[in-house]
């Protein structure tokens, strides 16, 4: 089994869902052990400071664009050619 570096005290931007879990798993690790040294500290706080901003923009996103136009959506079908 490879030997694993220390923590540095950076995160890398959280940018997909599977980012997300990932760094979720490894700030949960971080955070449970009892002699964390100010780097793995560091590391701990900007991963957290990195999934809350994740979740800051998938609230951002989930928010409807027109809230006021109720009728039926375009589709990608809908352009009006038929190839028949």
């Amino acid at each position: 089994m490879p030997k694993r570096t220390k923590a540095n005290g950076f995160a890398r931007p959280v940018k997909t869902r599977r980012d997300y879990e990932r760094a979720s798993e490894v700030a949960k690790r971080l955070s449970k052990q009892a002699d964390r040294d100010s780097a793995a500290e560091r590391r701990l706080q900007a991963l957290l400071k990195e999934l809350e901003n994740y979740d800051d923009i998938e609230e951002i996103e989930e928010e409807p664009e027109d809230v006021s136009y109720e009728g039926p959506r375009r589709r990608w079908s809908d352009n009006g050619s038929d190839d028949r």
